[in-house]
């Protein structure tokens, strides 16, 4: 029999290519807390608690497959973001903690500024983690989520169904000339869209670079704000005067985003960090 402790020493021992030890151990958590059901302070008060055969089997395929690289959240086919269960799946971005301080920021601007109910569009949805989670805290409004990928927005819907929201899915690339104009004023969009270079890309782990959809992650060398100036565009005709626009952006790119955003007439225009302190969020209003 393995014990809880002798699961976590594999994990530590067989990632060390690829994560460091705390890394490598919090994979091992994650892993044994989907399979037992036990929870990680359950985990680590009883280290010699014994897992069953099946349960050492499940563990040992989980660990095959992050040796490849390949994202946990991926093999276990889920993630939460903001308290909330996600389906994840190669076609969708993993939510991430910075995405989370955006939907923070968003819930407490719209309460702080007494915005009128009204409707919120999520642009470039993915696994729908922020129209979901915006729908959920902010019952009264209407939300819609639109995306380029088929395969997204199944996700995203089936994403809706499991914590319970209605959303309005919309297929779109925002990039095209929209198939019909929208008869919708909105109150908020609000966009995490690709932002990542090539130069970028030489940086990252291989868990992101080698598994998440491409689409979604990366753009032109030549153009990297080509999705912000489409979204900036689009907002223009589409916002509510007063209304709000928000970006999840590349912390290299702040001001440049701030300037093409004053060139469009926004105004109230501010850049915020993140919790490790790098420019990540954008927040202007609309005249």
């Amino acid at each position: 029999m393995t014990s809880v402790k002798q699961a976590l020493n594999k994990f530590k021992d067989q990632l060390a290519a690829l994560y460091d030890v705390r890394e490598a151990e919090s994979l091992g958590i994650i892993t044994l807390t989907d399979v037992t059901g036990f929870s990680s302070a359950k985990l680590k008060a009883f280290p010699d608690g014994e897992l069953t055969k099946e349960q050492s089997g499940s563990i040992g395929k989980i660990l095959t497959e992050l040796k490849t690289g390949k994202p946990i959240q991926y093999i276990l086919g889920h993630a939460e973001f903001y308290g909330l269960p996600f389906k994840v799946n190669s076609s969708v971005l993993i939510p991430r903690p910075e995405t989370e301080e955006l939907v923070y920021w968003i819930i407490s601007s719209i309460g702080s500024s007494k915005l009128p109910v009204g409707n919120i569009l999520d642009i470039g949805t993915g696994s729908g983690c922020i129209a979901v989670t915006l729908k959920k805290n902010l019952p009264e409004f209407n939300v819609s989520a639109m995306d380029i990928s088929i395969n997204a927005l199944l996700i995203a819907k089936e994403n809706a169904d499991l914590n319970e929201v209605d959303i309005n899915f919309i297929d779109q690339d925002i990039l095209a000339p929209l198939r019909a104009p929208t008869a919708t004023r909105y109150n908020v969009i609000v966009s995490n869209p690709p932002y990542v270079t090539i130069q970028d890309k030489t940086q990252m782990h291989r868990n992101v670079t080698d598994f998440e959809p491409h689409t979604a992650l990366f753009v032109p060398e030549n153009d990297p704000l080509i999705f912000y100036k489409a979204i900036a565009d689009f907002a223009t005709e589409n916002l509510e005067s007063g209304g709000l626009l928000f970006f999840e952006i590349n912390e290299s790119y702040g001001e440049q985003i701030v300037d093409l955003l004053e060139s469009k007439s926004f105004i109230n225009i501010e850049l915020r960090k993140d919790m490790s302190g790098r420019n990540r969020t954008v927040k202007a209003s609309f005249k």
